[in-house]
């Protein structure tokens, strides 16, 4: 394909491209956990401070998306970016020895990232959907998402397994010692490695950002920011209503939901069902890189998909949902334990995949990003209620029984499978009875 018939001639599309991965690549995430601890914070801080990230998200999604659509959408990505910078420049920075400068950075940090989350979600895929209509490129959009699947699992892949290496104080010196110099390392030196290269990351996607524009005349409010505000609280009101009386839109985020907060929350148990199936510690992350590069081949067949009907979609990702749970409650051991959780993983992909494709296509430009930010919503709150439930039934399966943790764990798996089963053969009944045929159909491409 040259490069007058490539969607990726056109520059939005390239800087959205650079900015979902170099926002997305964090090189501290294989060591997420226990660099909070490694700062001096406790167990429960760090549980406190996950949970002001995710309460952020959620008060900020819908709302900020609402202002992408009034006052244009690179204002949003460039605050993000923007914000990125500065979320990762307190942990850099902040000294160590002072808990409660430590615990103030991190708060601050977990504020500024969920916010800057919520800023990017929708606001950044719109405007370079918006980017190929404005091209009259829009049908080029599933081919732009599996790029963007095949570059995140390299990069993430990258994150993996250099994050880790640069952390390791150990590792990092006999690795200068086999270039031949001799540098001697202290891990209060090293925990903030992955922290500097997430740094240079997040510089590189406020670059990336900054050279974004928006694809057509965008008015910006300029009546005061109390203005701004009811314009944006109106258009939120006018999107959830658009959704409520568009069948298929409703379905879309519904159906994806389900699909997505299954497949994440088994995905945060990973490194517990590694264990279970008798897995060394010391192959997770080796095993996290090569689960990650199935994105590079699922990409390639991806766009197969939205030939499909949205039936069809769903009971494929229905069923690789089942059998994967299925797989993992049996406990299958080592190499035939790791299927089901390739499977979840493909069924995580392909669910913000296919979700992303059936909304631009059906959304209309002035709204996108709000329509967007409620995908997201939707996508976390119903993550997060699932995990409130699964923590309250361990609870049960806990108390009174001589299982340790790994045997509850165990014992939790089955009752994935059938909670699965379950909101799978209800949400399917519900729309078979509920809704005709013809809301089901795949929209046409703008």
């Amino acid at each position: 394909m040259n490069a007058s018939t490539s969607p990726f001639a056109i520059p939005n599309i390239r800087r959205f491209l650079a900015f979902r991965l170099l926002f997305g690549v964090r090189f501290y995430y294989p060591v997420f956990a226990i660099l909070f601890l490694d700062f001096g914070l406790t167990v429960g801080q760090f549980a406190v401070l996950n949970a002001v990230w995710a309460a952020t998200i959620v008060g900020c999604e819908v709302p900020s998306g609402a202002l992408a659509d009034i006052v244009g959408r690179r204002a949003l990505v460039v605050t993000a970016g923007a914000l990125m910078v500065v979320e990762i420049a307190l942990l850099c920075f902040v000294p160590l020895g002072h808990p409660d400068w430590v615990f103030t950075a991190f708060l601050l940090n977990r504020i500024l990232s969920g916010l800057a989350e919520a800023l990017a979600s929708g606001a950044d895929e719109a405007l370079a959907y918006d980017s190929l209509k404005a091209h009259h490129r829009a049908m080029d959009w599933p081919q732009v998402l599996a790029t963007l699947m095949r570059w995140n699992a390299l990069a993430f892949v990258a994150a993996l397994t250099l994050g880790a290496f640069v952390y390791d104080a150990e590792a990092l010196q006999r690795g200068f010692g086999l270039l031949g110099w001799e540098v001697t390392l202290d891990p209060q030196t090293t925990l903030r490695f992955p922290l500097y290269l997430t740094l240079i990351t997040a510089l590189g996607a406020w670059w990336a950002a900054l050279g974004m524009t928006e694809s057509g005349e965008r008015p910006v409010q300029s009546q005061g920011l109390r203005v701004t505000l009811h314009h944006a609280g109106r258009a939120t009101l006018d999107a959830g209503r658009w959704i409520l009386a568009t069948p298929f839109a409703g379905i879309v985020i519904a159906s994806g939901m389900l699909f997505d907060h299954l497949a994440r929350l088994f995905v945060t148990l990973n490194s517990a069902y590694f264990r279970l199936i008798d897995l060394p510690e010391a192959s997770f992350g080796l095993i996290g890189a090569g689960i990650a590069l199935l994105g590079v081949g699922i990409a390639r067949w991806a766009p197969a998909l939205t030939r499909f009907s949205p039936r069809l979609n769903f009971a494929l990702l229905a069923a690789l949902s089942l059998v994967g749970l299925a797989g993992a409650a049996l406990v299958l051991p080592f190499g035939l334990g790791l299927i089901p959780v390739a499977l979840i993983h493909i069924v995580l992909l392909l669910t913000g995949y296919l979700a992303s494709h059936y909304l631009n296509a059906i959304t209309d430009s002035a709204q996108r990003a709000t329509v967007l930010s409620f995908k997201g919503l939707a996508f976390n709150l119903g993550y997060g209620a699932l995990g409130l439930l699964y923590a309250a039934w361990l609870v049960v399966l806990r108390d009174g029984s001589p299982r340790d943790e790994e045997g509850v764990f165990q014992a939790s798996l089955p009752w994935l499978l059938g909670y699965g089963m379950m909101i799978f053969l209800l949400f399917a009944g519900f729309v078979a009875l509920c809704r005709p045929a013809n809301t089901l159909r795949q929209p046409d491409s703008d």
